[in-house]
C-alpha cells in the first residue's frame, strides 16, 4: 500500500534549547530562513506524503499560523516582491496539514495514539521534527519504498559508536537487501552488555496501521509514559521490521551544538549566500586561529 499519511510529533517542551523555546516553539527556530519544521513539511511533502497531521501542546499556536495564507502580507508582497509572494503561498499548499493537543504529555506513544483516526485502514510515517535531515533524496521516500515493497514497518536508521550506542536504541538487524535491513528486536538506552548492533533510529519510521492496537495494549514504562520505541519492538519481534540505513545527512536540531551546526551547513548548501557565508567563515577561523 503506497504510504500518503504522516504524524509529525511537535509535542514537546524543548528543554534543551531553553530560554529560546520559551515562548517559541522549538519547532519554529529558524535555520537560516525557514522554521525547522518547514524542513520536515517540505521532505514529506517531496516524498509523496499528501496528508499531515501535527501533533500540538498549548502554546504552540505559531505553527499553525505559520501554514496558514495571510492575506494581507501576500497583498503587500504580490506586486513587490512575486518571488517571496509565491514562496509563501507554496507553503500553506505543500499539504493537507491539520492539527491536534496532546492533552497531557505522556510520551511518544500517547502522541502518536492521538492520530489512530487520522490514519484509519492506512500506513503513517511518523517524523520526530528535532531531526532534520538533508540529502539528494528525501530520507522519507526511502523508507516508504521499503515499506511499500515488503509490506512491514520500517525505520530511518543509522550506526553509531559504541559510547554514543548506549544513549539511543540499539537494533538487532541484519541485512536484506542494499541498505535494507530485517529487525526482529530492539532495545533503548542498552547496557554494553545488552547492545545488538550500533544501528539506531533516527527520526523517521512508517508504520503498519496494527501499531494502534499494540500501542492501546502498551504499557507506561520509563518516567510512567507510553514510548512508540516499546511499542515498536513488540512489532518487531512479533512480524519484523525492516531498517533502511538512508543516504542523506542528520541533525539534531534539538540541541545547541546540533541547531548550529545544521545552521552552517545549510547556509553553505544555499544558492544565495553560500558562497558569500563559506568566505566569511574562512575569514572568521582565521581570525579565532
Amino acid at each position: 500500500m503506497k504510504v500518503k499519511k504522516a504524524v509529525i510529533l511537535a509535542a514537546g517542551f524543548g528543554t534543551r534549547m531553553l530560554p529560546a523555546t520559551k515562548a517559541i516553539p522549538k519547532e519554529m527556530l529558524t535555520l537560516v530562513n525557514r522554521p525547522a519544521i518547514q524542513y520536515v513539511v517540505e521532505e514529506l511533502a517531496a516524498s509523496g506524503i499528501e496528508d499531515i497531521l501535527v501533533v500540538l501542546s498549548r502554546g504552540k499556536d505559531a505553527i499553525p499560523a505559520h501554514f496558514d495564507r495571510s492575506p494581507e502580507l501576500e497583498a503587500a508582497l504580490i506586486e513587490k516582491n512575486k518571488s517571496l509572494y509565491d514562496e509563501l503561498v507554496n507553503i500553506t499548499a505543500a499539504a493537507n496539514i491539520s492539527y491536534i493537543r496532546q492533552q497531557e504529555m505522556k510520551g511518544t506513544g500517547n502522541a502518536v495514539l492521538y492520530a489512530k483516526n487520522f490514519a484509519g485502514n492506512e500506513p503513517v510515517v511518523v517524523i520526530y521534527p528535532d531531526d532534520i535531515m538533508v540529502g539528494s533524496e528525501p530520507v522519507t521516500k526511502q523508507i516508504c519504498r521499503a515499506y511499500e515493497a515488503h509490506g512491514l514497518g520500517a525505520v530511518a536508521m543509522k550506526t553509531f559508536s559504541d559510547e554514543d550506542i548506549m544513549k539511543y536504541s540499539s537494533l538487532d538487524a541484519k541485512p536484506l537487501e542494499g541498505n535494507v535491513y530485517k529487525i526482529t528486536d530492539m532495545i533503548e538506552k542498552p547496557q554494553k552488555h545488552e547492545v545488538f548492533t550500533n544501528f539506531s533510529i533516527l527520526g523517521r519510521c512508517v508504520l503498519p496501521p496494527k501499531i494502534f492496537d499494540i500501542l492501546e495494549e502498551t504499557k507506561p514504562g520509563l518516567g510512567g509514559e507510553i514510548w512508540l520505541t516499546d511499542a515498536m519492538k513488540s512489532l518487531a519481534q512479533s512480524e519484523g521490521m525492516l531498517g533502511v540505513d538512508f543516504e542523506g545527512v542528520r541533525y539534531d536540531t534539538g540541541n545547541k551544538l546540533g541547531f548550529l551546526k545544521a545552521t552552517t551547513e545549510i547556509a553553505l548548501m544555499s544558492r544565495e549566500i553560500g558562497a558569500q557565508f563559506k568566505e566569511y567563515l574562512k575569514e572568521l577561523v582565521g581570525r579565532f586561529n
